[in-house]
């Protein structure tokens, strides 16, 4: 997950102008656009000190992501969510370090609505989390059949 979502970041990055719109349906365009904060762009119009607050919060997420994967690794569902979690967490961390923001190029958007842009790395981490979300469900749902 980390090197696609790198090589689209940098495909992106290289063929894009900052700010430019490649329409492919009529609810969602490829962009360039730059975040220097977090989910929604939180916290990206502080001075600077959020870069290095994230960056520091996603390593010490994946520090604790895989001492659970080396905890758990005979639960395959369980590590799959880890693992997609880990690897988006990680592809956002590259792009804090190696340019200070995150690169994003997702643009879902209904009439005058939008959703905040964003990649592969986001991507990773939803699935992620909504995988982690259902195998907890199944897994208290399998406690109580037992």
């Amino acid at each position: 997950m980390i090197v696609l979502d790198q090589l689209t970041k940098l495909y992106f990055n290289a063929s894009f102008e900052y700010g430019q719109r490649v329409n492919v349906l009529p609810i969602f365009d490829f962009t360039l656009v730059y975040n220097r904060g977090a989910a929604f762009s939180f916290l990206a119009s502080e001075a600077g000190w959020q870069r290095w607050f994230f960056t520091a919060l996603g390593l010490v997420a994946s520090v604790v992501i895989v001492w659970l994967l080396r905890r758990h690794r005979e639960q395959a569902r369980f590590s799959l969510a880890l693992a997609l979690i880990l690897g988006g967490a990680l592809g956002n961390v590259i792009d804090r370090v190696a340019y200070g923001h995150v690169i994003d190029f997702l643009l879902f958007y209904w009439n005058d609505w939008y959703y905040p842009a964003f990649n592969l790395a986001d991507v990773s981490i939803t699935c992620g989390a909504i995988l982690l979300v259902l195998d907890e469900l199944l897994r208290a749902r399998r406690s109580r059949s037992a």
